[in-house]
């Protein structure tokens, strides 16, 4: 792994929480989501690359392992603190004044919708330095610009370790686009989430 020592415990709480993954990251979402802890307030929105003619089964999966209450993210939806949205196949989602969900029909990015770089973007627009990003496994290189994006806002970033994810076309093309705050592996990230600080504002 390209990171032996674990990372520092993370020193302050974000208002929102981007988490974008394709091929292999339903796996380290496993893993990831069931680690928030109910005290946890920050707004989750999650992006991951689906079949766009099919109804997503996301929440049904992941409610029974989770503490945060999960729902498929609607158009114009205030947002909530301590949620985690899910973007519904075939629409991007983004993040509007208010702060707001939107949904778009907008092209493809990479041949995404939803793009896991439209969340991130808007996301780093809406929460600057607030927001904490989490690149997963993927076969394509949407998420690379997003979570570059995010850094330049002031954001902390997260890649999953290449060497452990499924498919590392996806973090390996933010690791030539960026330098995030840590490389790790889904455990170590896990980790990393559960012993974030109580915060988070909607």
């Amino acid at each position: 792994m390209r990171l032996a020592a674990a990372p520092p415990a993370p020193a302050k709480p974000f208002d929102a929480i981007v988490i974008g993954g394709s091929a292999g990251s339903i796996e380290a979402l496993a893993v990831l989501l069931p680690a928030l802890p109910a005290r946890q307030r920050a707004s989750v929105f999650v992006v991951l690359h689906l079949p766009r003619d099919r109804p997503s089964l996301l929440c049904d999966i992941f409610q029974p392992r989770c503490a945060l209450p999960l729902r498929e993210a609607q158009d114009k939806e205030p947002v909530e603190a301590g949620t985690v949205y899910f973007a519904p196949p075939d629409y991007h989602l983004l993040v509007d004044a208010g702060p707001s969900l939107a949904l778009s029909v907008d092209d493809p990015v990479h041949f995404s919708r939803p793009s896991i770089d439209v969340l991130f973007e808007s996301a780093a627009d809406a929460y600057a330095g607030r927001l904490l990003a989490i690149l997963l496994s993927g076969a394509n290189h949407d998420g690379a610009r997003g979570i570059a994006a995010v850094q330049a806002a002031g954001g902390t970033t997260i890649v999953q370790d290449p060497e452990s994810a499924p498919m590392s076309s996806m973090p390996e093309a933010a690791l030539q686009l960026c330098t995030p705050a840590h490389v790790l592996p889904p455990q170590r990230i896990a980790d990393w989430l559960a012993a974030l600080p109580q915060g988070g504002r909607a």
